[in-house]
């Protein structure tokens, strides 16, 4: 079962209210309110709890996932990643294995 979350948005605010959304759950998540493991709401239930479009969730899940601090558990949603508070940040640097060509 997922976790209630404690996220409020502020729509005068000029931050985004992905980037609202985002910087609340990092926050939760370093102060260990949100540990690894920990399932978050799926983005239809946060949407409909903020009363905003799901997209704006699915940014925030996206972006968090992208530095790291949430994985996929595929059909079960999104949880917290394992390690320090899930901050770790994934190398998403390709590597090219072609060899130049000789002429």
């Amino acid at each position: 079962m997922a976790t209630r979350l404690n996220v409020r948005v502020n729509r005068k605010r000029p931050e985004s209210m992905t980037r609202q959304i985002r910087e609340q759950l990092n926050e939760l998540i370093e102060r260990g309110e949100l540990i690894a493991g920990t399932l978050l709401p799926s983005e239809r239930e946060l949407a409909n709890s903020l009363k905003v479009a799901r997209n704006v969730v699915r940014g925030a899940y996206e972006q968090l996932m992208d530095a790291g601090t949430l994985t996929s558990e595929g059909r079960k949603g999104r949880s917290v990643s394992g390690g320090r508070g899930g901050t770790k940040k994934k190398s998403t640097k390709k590597t090219s294995k072609s060899k130049a060509r000789k002429k």
